[in-house]
């Protein structure tokens, strides 16, 4: 499975990984907080210019994630993950840690912990991209976005609102359907137990508003040995959107103290 990425700027690497429906653009509003670092913005598979995956398991993603690193020449970089791009980074974490000098974590889970739960999770999805081909990219969209877990993106000007609705559609049924299949958080295996024996330097980044991933991420910094939590006021899932200065001055001032 060959991914597409989008690479820009000199410095550092560090590898983006957007949420569901994203792509590789979901990071290009943000180029000023990325100066002074070499952005390698992957379109997760059936997402952007990424072919929809047949049957790809999870960790076969995230092996196909960490060979645009091969393609590129990349040893080594810093990950950032938002939601299911999050968990993307997790598995690589565990999979491939040789391969990250620091971890993101954007509101994300390492997983759900029961077989039952999985696969309750799994059918659920699986019905969902039966409904998102059968009905169309647009009418998903928009019940998507009417989600609680949205809800605090709605003190967002509209025109923010009216360019993520855009980048979305930007996408296929086809390839949101194919995605939802792969990197169905049913499909993923549960990592929880795996969290203990990383090594490398973690930040996982909530928003206030959001208390089911304040949880998550309350977890998570509990089982890294290496992890800090940082959870941002006026803020819900999605805090690089919702408050992008606030997050990018952590994450920078993360991967500075790494460098340093």
């Amino acid at each position: 499975m060959k991914l597409a990425s989008t690479v820009r700027g000199e410095g550092a690497p560090v590898v983006l990984l957007h949420g569901f429906t994203g792509s590789a653009d979901t990071w290009a509003p943000y180029r000023a907080h990325t100066r002074g670092l070499r952005v390698i913005a992957v379109d997760l598979p059936g997402h952007g210019r990424s072919p929809a995956p047949r049957g790809a398991s999870f960790v076969e993603v995230a092996d196909a994630v960490v060979g645009v690193l091969d393609d590129l020449g990349v040893d080594r970089a810093a990950w950032l993950g938002y939601s299911m791009g999050g968990r993307v980074a997790l598995q690589i974490a565990v999979r491939h840690a040789a391969r990250v000098d620091a971890l993101v974590v954007e509101s994300a889970s390492p997983g759900l912990r029961s077989v039952e739960e999985r696969a309750q999770r799994l059918a659920a999805d699986e019905a969902l991209a039966d409904t998102i081909e059968r009905d169309g990219l647009g009418p998903f969209v928009e019940r998507w976005a009417a989600q609680p877990l949205f809800a605090s993106q709605q003190r967002l000007p509209a025109d923010v609102l009216a360019r993520e609705r855009d980048a979305r559609l930007a996408n296929t049924a086809e390839g949101i359907a194919a995605g939802l299949r792969a990197m169905s958080v049913g499909r993923q295996p549960s990592l929880w137990e795996d969290l203990r024996g990383l090594s490398m330097r973690t930040l996982a980044i909530v928003g206030e508003d959001d208390a089911k991933y304040v949880a998550l991420g309350r977890s998570i910094v509990e089982a890294v040995p290496r992890a800090v939590l940082r959870v941002t006021p006026g803020a819900g899932h999605t805090v690089h959107l919702e408050r992008p200065v606030a997050f990018w001055r952590e994450v920078r001032s993360f991967l500075a103290e790494g460098a340093r």
